[in-house]
């Protein structure tokens, strides 16, 4: 039991969360359709990524990445520079994968490096994550105004999380391992199932398009199921919860520094995506809401789904271990970019009204 709780501590909190805030507030919550969506969007890239674990092909391209120097600056900056077309979450979910199956050291400093290299990057555009895609929506943004307002973010960040990619010393093997064997057939199929899940993400295939990924996993590789179902869990209750909290949180935010501040706040706590949901009709401060939901993404593990995804994707996995020690690390490295990033703000706009 005490294995498990340390374990599954997310999915506890979070559904005690749910559970005392229904109560609370006096009804169930109530679930969005974009919410569920998002939940079958996560299960098939999972059963996609797992598909190309099993083939083979993650562990023939992680021999490749790791070849020569400069591999965590080449891992970092490529998830920073993914995130900003491919969201923060799919880009964690194919890059940390590809760096556990790395036969490197440092591999969690390399995982956190990547986490904040995710949200970094995915401020940058519209498209990059879920919160930036709604203020572009809501708020009527035009493209080039909302990169304009966020770009010293993204840009500090990239310099930051470059330096610290130089720095980190990641040991190699002392020699070659032996490349593995890829079922050509397998990894051809999963990589299609993934192409299908990223065209889906960019809204260019339906959701239902999604259904061969699963009929495949059942009829075909039945070990691609075995996925983080507990993630998948904490993630629902997290929803609800948001919900919950929306109702509870009802205020008028007239100054843009304290919309900043509540939303980078707040998103520590439900993290950026329902931040954003909450405090948008409350104010027309759309870029102070922008910096503080991409600031709020750093630091706690609740500051975006892009931080759960790579946490679990690591302590899941089954070489790693100690993590406690990993979590203090994660946690630690994440407040540190979370106050720079407020440093940031007030050092640009706080003698603005």
């Amino acid at each position: 039991m005490i294995g498990f709780v340390l374990r599954e501590w997310l999915l506890l909190a979070s559904g005690a969360g749910l559970l005392l805030t229904s109560l609370y507030v006096g009804r169930p919550p109530d679930f969005s359709p974009q919410e569920l969506e998002v939940l079958v969007l996560l299960f098939a890239l999972f059963v996609a990524v797992a598909g190309l674990r099993r083939s083979g092909l993650l562990a023939v391209l992680s021999r490749r990445v790791q070849a020569g120097r400069g591999v965590a600056l080449r891992l970092v900056l490529a998830t920073f520079f993914l995130s900003m077309l491919l969201t923060n979450d799919v880009v964690l979910v194919m890059v940390v994968p590809l760096t556990l199956a790395m036969d490197v050291g440092r591999k969690d400093l390399l995982v956190i490096l990547e986490a904040l290299a995710a949200n970094a990057g995915s401020a940058l555009t519209p498209l990059g994550n879920p919160q930036n895609l709604f203020i572009y929506w809501f708020y009527d943004v035009p493209a080039l105004q909302f990169m304009a307002a966020i770009v010293p973010f993204s840009l500090v960040f990239l310099l930051l999380l470059a330096a610290a990619a130089l720095a980190l010393r990641v040991r190699g093997p002392a020699q070659a391992a032996p490349v593995p064997e890829v079922t050509a057939v397998a990894a051809g199929v999963h990589g299609a199932l993934l192409l299908v899940v990223l065209l889906v993400v960019l809204h260019l295939l339906p959701l239902w398009t999604l259904l061969p990924v699963g009929i495949v996993a059942v009829l075909v590789d039945r070990g691609a199921l075995r996925v983080d179902y507990a993630l998948l869990a904490s993630f629902l209750f997290f929803f609800g919860l948001s919900d919950n909290l929306r109702v509870l949180l009802a205020a008028q935010i007239a100054h843009p520094h304290h919309l900043f501040l509540l939303s980078a706040l707040t998103s520590q706590v439900i993290s950026n995506v329902p931040a954003a949901l909450l405090l948008a009709k409350f104010s027309t401060h759309w870029d102070a809401l922008l910096w503080g939901t991409s600031a709020g993404g750093f630091g706690s593990l609740f500051g975006s789904l892009a931080n759960l995804i790579a946490y679990r994707l690591y302590v899941n996995h089954g070489a790693t271990a100690a993590t406690g020690v990993f979590t203090l690390k994660f946690l630690g490295m994440g407040y540190v970019a979370f106050f720079i990033a407020v440093g940031l703000y007030f050092l640009l706009y706080g003698g603005t009204a």
